[in-house]
């Protein structure tokens, strides 16, 4: 039970951030779910401002990649009801608000990536772009979005 393994990991899901625009949080289509892009968002703040490398240093990215994803699972889960229904995750989407010379996106997305089969393991696995970005909404360090597929 994915519950089970979070609570192994020490990952509380929060209540999901509303949406900072005019989108839905999830949209289903069929056995497919997309989850809107997530931004490090923790008790209605955002916890990672800026570019990386500064003032953002590449391990602080890292955290807010993870965060990303934990608010992208719990938007996923107040729309299915229970993350047990997710047979895949098919794909990740990861945005770094980079400054014109850092080239490290791949390794701040990388949190992301591995948190997620932390928690699913070989489902968790998923193809994946990490891409650097002049800015991001609100001035976030990282957004991520994603794409599984369910039960």
């Amino acid at each position: 039970m994915i519950e089970e393994r979070l609570k192994a990991l020490n990952i509380v899901l929060p209540t999901p951030p509303k949406p900072a625009g005019s989108y839905v949080p999830v949209t289903i289509s069929g056995k497919t779910a997309y989850v809107s892009g997530q931004i490090p968002i923790e008790d209605g703040k955002i916890t990672h401002k800026g570019k990386v490398p500064s003032p953002q240093s590449l391990e602080e990215a890292q955290k807010a990649a993870r965060l990303c994803i934990i608010n992208a699972l719990a938007q996923l889960k107040a729309e299915i009801g229970s993350l047990d229904k997710v047979t895949r995750v098919l794909k990740v989407s990861g945005f770094v608000n980079s400054s014109p010379d850092f080239t490290e996106q791949p390794k701040v997305i990388n949190a992301a990536s591995d948190l997620l089969v932390e928690i699913f393991g070989e489902k968790g696995k998923h193809s994946r772009v990490a891409i650097g970005a002049a800015s991001l909404p609100l001035d976030s360090t990282v957004e991520i979005d994603m794409i599984v597929e369910l039960s």
